[in-house]
């Protein structure tokens, strides 16, 4: 079994569960404290909770253990800002004005601080929970520690509901940034040459050293996640519903930045002892936007009406396993690295997904970071000489105007049945709903950045477009 990585600072994990006496902070049967660990660009296959034989998630599993997982839990955008401001607002980007990357939701918009606080509670964020240094303009109580991998955070969280005085009933969210890159220079006592790559990245040496360096990501992150739940009930006490989450997949190709399920799906799991049944799992389709009327409703208010999300209360209750029966997700762009307009909707058993310029040329972080040279540049020249690895390139420089994928029989979205006649109802049919969705969000398809064109000559040279 490899080796999991301490905590940068273990010392100060073991003070700040000796530091004083314990005390629980002021819940009511209608008013439980509300406790929220957001992960960072963790893919929801990358943990033992969702099946990964490779990457272990100790921490993951035994909260699992303790409440309800998610097997069907999405996000409305797969970039970290549009992602996050749904959940904060409740509302789909086009509504809320976040759409790219990097960018905020409009001011005039009611936000979640703002419905708890009215129900009497304390409202705090420590780590990246919104985008980075938006994190005042949502109107928490307090907040800290929200640049850009500033890993202190939980640390400081965990030493600041130590010292807390108030006696309201208590929402505090804590977002660490792991596995987000830059992933940490060692692997973690993962092996290389024994990691098990997914169908969709191209094995080369460099592959590997960078995947262990992921797998030693998530678990700083695993481990963080541990010690806030711990923290958690030993200072809040049993009345306390927690929720972990991903804002999306990781940033590797066909993840982070897409709407495949590697980069919308996201692990979830939710634990309120007494209140839902432990061990269990829900088949329940739920998004991002759902999280704050669900919040509402676990603080005693009522969910509002005039916002895209709806609770999944009943489902955490256990009276149904049932939530929604369409996914809708948007991805419009990450500053000029990634300028590839996308929308998707997403049944039980059924993908589409429109890519509104196909005569963009694909790219993102993945393959134009220069952090320590990444990955890609191998992958690019194995596919000079391996008909694969320049499969794996081309699809995902260069897209067709709509995909389809019947998720039953290929669950890793590999043949696209769009142009497929036995399927043209059913395309049709999911196109129409795509549409008549924008049109309703007031979504114009705006092209935000400065695309790369597949007709330029340099990328008609390269050997992945033959």
């Amino acid at each position: 079994m490899p080796r999991i990585p301490p905590m940068k600072n273990p010392t100060l994990i073991s003070l700040l569960l000796m530091l004083g006496v314990a005390r629980i902070f002021a819940a009511t049967p209608d008013r439980p404290n509300l406790v929220i660990m957001i992960s960072d660009d963790h893919s929801r296959a990358d943990s033992s909770v969702y099946g990964s034989t490779d990457v272990k998630t100790p921490n993951m599993l035994r909260i699992a253990d303790a409440g309800l997982v998610f097997d069907r839990a999405f996000v409305a955008s797969p970039s970290c800002a549009p992602s996050r401001a749904a959940m904060l607002t409740g509302l789909m980007p086009a509504r809320n004005g976040a759409e790219p990357n990097h960018s905020h939701p409009r001011a005039d918009i009611k936000k979640l601080p703002a419905y708890l606080q009215s129900l009497g509670y304390e409202v705090v964020a420590f780590g990246k929970v919104s985008h980075y240094r938006q994190t005042s303009e949502y109107g928490f109580d307090h907040w800290d520690h929200d640049a850009f991998h500033d890993d202190i955070a939980i640390l400081e969280g965990l030493r600041w509901l130590r010292t807390r005085k108030s006696n309201k009933p208590l929402c505090i969210f804590f977002g660490t940034n792991w596995p987000h890159t830059p992933w940490p220079t060692v692997g973690g006592g993962y092996d290389a040459n024994e990691v098990i790559l997914p169908f969709n990245l191209v094995d080369t040496p460099r592959t590997r050293q960078f995947r262990t360096r992921y797998y030693a990501a998530i678990a700083q992150m695993d481990a963080e996640l541990g010690a806030v739940y711990d923290v958690a009930y030993e200072l809040l006490g049993s009345n306390t519903f927690f929720l972990h989450t991903s804002d999306h997949g990781a940033s590797w190709p066909f993840g982070k930045w897409n709407c495949y399920d590697s980069g919308i799906r996201t692990p979830m799991i939710a634990v309120w002892p007494g209140k839902l049944k432990a061990g269990t799992r829900t088949p329940a389709m739920v998004s991002w936007i759902d999280i704050l009327p669900t919040l509402v409703e676990i603080g005693g208010g009522e969910a509002p009406l005039d916002i895209d999300g709806r609770s999944f209360l009943p489902v955490l209750s256990g009276k149904t396993n049932e939530h929604r029966d369409r996914i809708f997700t948007t991805h419009s762009a990450d500053d000029d690295k990634n300028v590839y307009p996308t929308r998707s909707v997403r049944t039980s058993d059924w993908k589409y997904i429109h890519n509104l310029h196909p005569e963009f040329y694909y790219t993102s972080h993945a393959d134009l970071s220069n952090w320590e040279d990444g990955f890609f540049k191998s992958w690019v020249e194995k596919s000079k000489s391996d008909t694969a690895a320049a499969s794996i390139v081309h699809r995902y420089h260069m897209r067709p105007a709509e995909e389809l994928y019947d998720l039953q029989v290929d669950p890793l979205e590999m043949k696209n049945l769009a142009g497929d006649p036995a399927h043209a109802d059913r395309l049709a049919q999911l196109r129409a709903e795509v549409d008549a969705w924008m049109k309703s969000n007031g979504d114009a398809g705006k092209i935000y950045g400065q695309p790369r064109l597949i007709s330029d000559p340099k990328y008609a040279e390269l050997p992945t477009s033959k």
